[in-house]
């Protein structure tokens, strides 16, 4: 923890003096001297009494007092002296730097008189003070004390470490082993400022940029220091940074370093820029001036005097408008996204823009034409050499064409499908240039004239074209976002790079080795050449690499887009590598969805050679395998990616209800259906509320609307959610909902319905009654698709046995004025009288409607459903359920108010078993 500073008599050293040199001193001496130790290691060091002072604040600060306790060490240099020589004075040196005990924890003192002779052989004393902007520490400063402040000691008792020893005042920890280096402050008072604060935070100050410097403090962007620490990909920071750092000196755990508070104090690429742009379309214009104004910049009109830059769209623009100034950089647009893109202004040389028909260009033209020796002979040996190419293209045996079949699209009724075949404009030059590795066979294929050879030619072409593309995502995208040591540091997480390209590059291992096999089957073409096997042979690793790719491909989409909008330098990165030839001038997005895709254009070629196949060819056979192994293959893409799309769904309630239970996420659970109602009842909540549910195939997660919404959850990767618009109230397992029951549609009840339910811990049955909301889906369809799940659970055959019909009247439901404003003050009244941490509990039915319930009718088709005696109804219903007082636990036995359902629900009465 020492500075490795020489120790200067002259107190008024300046405070930038290269302290580069003096460490070459330092090092120098240390190969042979210079350590660290205990005092026993050195015979000849003489005793020293070491002692530590607390003046005045200091003393008073009890965990302080507690910390030095601890400390049983303390950091002690070894001074050489160097004797005077002519006209200048002794130096003094550090020779190594031992550790001595420490015989007195603190001594506490109001005075600092007695103790501030450094000069004293016989004492090392370390004053802690709590101000460094007291007298006190002015006057120990001039006096060349060891001054330290209590959060470097804190910091020292937590990590078990010895007081450090410091030729400066060192107040904390924060900028502890930063190397900082300062460019473009004119006010020298400023420097000194920042450089003091550094240093009392713990921070090394270089005069000079090098590859040490770990942050260069900038007032200007302009410079070799600035553009040296852009090269190297230096942290560039603010003035304000220090300035911050300092406020949180006491701060034991604050790291001035930490990337939270560093990238706020970064320096933005076009801080001191005033951008203009020229020959843009309106929406990109506007764009990039967003862009300029979120990354420190302004813009102008252009022709603006003070504008600085001025960005060309040079595929747009042949001539400037005006004549530009020497002061005024005219570059490209790629400066523009590469300066965002590197999270620091680039070097203009680099990206200027020249115009076609510029003096020096002229020049250079004509003198290459003029000055040649021989210029006719060329001309003529060029003309032959076009010639020649344009006869051997005429020979491939890859012309351009496009497939009829193509038209024609395999219907596979998923993502999958599609309308045209996608490598169709490949052969158009519409797609990305290879940038794969050259084919191993350089020797042309004999033409062959026959139809089966040229759709297997045009299979080969695809497939080779496809390899091309796959190896320019990895190349022009993949590799460099995962690149270590980025500038500006990475552009992406590690999982959002993972989310985007997926097995991206297991598909192109798979595509590789099937394009090597059609290779070396057309070289060595006959007609009996079996193609299907080449996709037989690899249908277990097509199984295995699309589907994680093709069910999370819209996430994918969705990830590209969220960066690009969050993120600026991904946005840049996207236009720089975009607008490259061997992308064809196609998206990435655009690019990825070609493995979507491939696999049903495979199937159409393959398709179209099964036609162009003899009878006899053993081929025929293995072709249509091939292309079932394909339909296989997608059929099980589509079924994992709705497996996919349901656990997907499954998490977004999960994110939608606030208290949603964990165990809600199982891998063979699924969403059904998502209901909107209103509760009838107080049992759930409050009677109007609005309540949704949400069916699974094993259980109904009931919740309520929030009354009041919170703030958004944030993902440890810094993903921002929006926040839970919907309270949990309960999670029911469906074998708990023992009957459905169907009101009947009256003046004052309107599209409602009601469960009755058994919880296990209760001892009777429960009623919960909702109107539907919605106009979808239809309450009958509804009832019967939750019905058909609860049969399901239940291991029971026929679902509407559990449907039953009845009237609002008999279970005191109704849907009138449930939103009525009254109704609604009404809600507002007990909402505020209620305590906001009550428990939740299943309200009961009332007595009364169970009651009459009950009574409504006491027989069906002749039969009493009970006793005539009044011990039955005529005592205190033992419960507050609806069906207490049947004695089936499967409630089987209902009044027959609840009439059952027919399997067409035509019959409306019908007796209970």
């Amino acid at each position: 923890m020492a500075d490795n500073s020489t120790l200067m008599s002259d107190t008024g050293r300046s405070l930038l003096a290269d302290s580069s040199i003096l460490d070459s001193k330092i090092t120098e001496s240390s190969k042979e001297n210079l350590f660290r130790g205990s005092a026993s290691d050195d015979e000849e060091m003489p005793q020293i009494e070491t002692r530590v002072v607390l003046p005045k604040e200091a003393a008073k600060c009890e965990e302080l007092l507690k910390a030095l306790e601890t400390i049983k060490i303390m950091e002690v240099p070894v001074i050489k002296i160097k004797e005077a020589s002519s006209g200048k004075s002794e130096e003094k040196l550090i020779k190594s730097i031992i550790h001595m005990e420490i015989k007195v924890p603190y001594i506490k003192t109001d005075s600092v008189e007695e103790y501030k002779n450094s000069d004293s052989p016989e004492f090392e004393t370390i004053f802690v003070i709590a101000d460094f902007q007291d007298s006190i520490f002015n006057d120990l400063h001039k006096a060349d004390c060891r001054v330290l402040g209590p959060p470097i000691v804190l910091h020292c008792a937590r990590k078990g470490e010895p007081l450090p020893f410091s030729c400066r005042p060192l107040y904390c920890a924060s900028m502890l082993n930063l190397v900082l280096c300062f460019t473009g402050f004119r006010k020298k008072e400023e420097l000194v400022k920042l450089v003091t604060l550094a240093h009392h935070m713990g921070g090394i100050i270089r005069r000079d940029f090098n590859s040490k410097v770990t942050h260069l403090v900038a007032n200007s962007t302009q410079g070799g220091k600035f553009r040296a620490a852009v090269s190297l990909g230096t942290p560039i920071m603010k003035a304000e940074w220090i300035y911050k750092a300092w406020e949180k000196r006491n701060d034991i755990d604050f790291c001035a370093a930490a990337e939270e508070f560093r990238k706020e104090f970064k320096v933005p690429p076009f801080q001191d820029c005033m951008l203009s742009f020229l020959g843009f379309s309106d929406e990109e214009k506007k764009s990039m001036e967003e862009m300029t104004e979120m990354q420190g910049g302004q813009h102008l009109p252009v022709g603006d005097e003070r504008c600085t830059h001025l960005i060309v769209e040079e595929n747009t623009v042949k001539d400037l408008p005006f004549e530009p100034s020497q002061n005024l950089y005219v570059v490209k647009q790629e400066w523009f996204w590469g300066s965002i893109q590197m999270d620091a202004k680039a070097g203009e040389s680099m990206y200027l823009f020249e115009k076609l028909d510029s003096p020096e260009l002229k020049t250079s033209v004509s003198q290459l034409s003029l000055s040649t020796p021989n210029s006719n002979r060329k001309k003529r040996r060029l003309r032959e050499t076009l010639a020649q190419l344009t006869r051997e293209a005429d020979m491939s045996p890859f012309p351009p064409r496009k497939r009829p079949s193509a038209e024609h699209s395999l219907s596979m009724g998923s993502l999958l499908d599609i309308s045209n075949t996608p490598e169709s404009g490949i052969t158009n030059g519409e797609t990305p240039k290879s940038c794969a590795k050259p084919s191993k066979n350089s020797t042309p294929f004999l033409p062959k004239q026959s139809a089966r050879w040229q759709v297997a030619k045009e299979l080969y072409q695809t497939e080779s074209n496809y390899v091309d593309i796959l190896t320019t995502i990895i190349q022009v995208f993949q590799v460099p976002l995962e690149k270590e040591g980025q500038l500006g540091g990475p552009i992406l997480a590690p999982e959002e790079i993972k989310t985007i390209f997926g097995s991206i590059p297991d598909i192109l291992d798979v595509h590789t080795k099937i394009k090597e096999d059609l290779e070396d089957l057309m070289i060595n073409w006959t007609e009996s050449e079996s193609i299907g096997d080449v996709i037989l042979k690899y249908s277990k690793d097509l199984l295995k690499t699309y589907p994680p790719f093709v069910n999370f491909f819209e996430m994918s989409k969705e990830m590209i887009t969220k960066c690009e909008k969050q993120k600026p330098r991904f946005h840049a990165f996207l236009k720089i590598n975009q607008a490259k030839p061997e992308c064809g001038r196609q998206s990435l997005a655009e690019l990825l969805i070609r493995p979507v895709q491939r696999l049903p254009s495979v199937a159409l070629l393959l398709n179209d050679i099964k036609k162009h196949t003899a009878e006899d060819n053993p081929d025929k056979a293995t072709l249509e395998r091939a292309i079932e192994s394909l339909k296989e293959v997608m059929t099980h893409i589509n079924e994992d990616k709705r497996k996919t799309e349901a656990q997907r769904q499954i998490f977004d309630v999960v994110y939608e209800v606030d208290g949603c239970p964990a165990n809600l996420l199982s891998s063979h659970r699924s969403l059904i259906q998502r209901l909107e109602t209103v509760a009838l009842g107080d049992d759930l909540c409050d009677r109007g509320e609005q309540v949704t549910l949400f069916l699974f195939n094993d259980c109904l997660e009931i919740a309520r609307k929030r009354h009041k919404v919170i703030g958004g959850f944030k993902s440890p990767h810094g993903h921002t959610r929006p926040p839970a618009c919907l309270k949990h109230i309960i999670l029911m397992p469906l074998s708990q909902i023992k009957k459905v029951l169907d009101i009947r549609e009256t003046e004052e009840c309107h599209k409602a319905f009601a469960l009755v339910v058994r919880p296990p811990t209760e001892q009777s049955n429960l009623l919960f009654s909702f109107q539907i909301t919605t106009e979808e889906p239809p309450k009958e369809n509804w009832l019967k698709m939750l019905c058909r799940h609860v049969a399901n659970t239940i291991c029971k055959a026929d679902a509407e046995d559990l449907i039953y019909a009845t009237d609002p009247d008999s279970i005191e439901v109704s849907t009138k004025d449930v939103d009525s404003t009254l109704s609604r003050a009404s809600r507002a009244i007990k909402k505020t009288s209620k305590k906001v941490t009550r428990a939740f509990s299943f309200s009961k039915t009332p007595k009364r409607a169970l009651r009459r319930a009950l009574m409504a009718h006491s027989s069906v088709e002749g039969r009493t459903f009970f006793p005539a005696s009044e011990n039955y109804l005529g005592g205190r219903v033992a419960s507050t359920s609806s069906l207490a007082g049947i004695h089936s636990p499967s409630l089987i036995n209902l009044p027959s108010v609840f009439e059952k359902r027919s399997h067409t629900l035509s019959r409306s009465t019908t007796h209970l078993i």
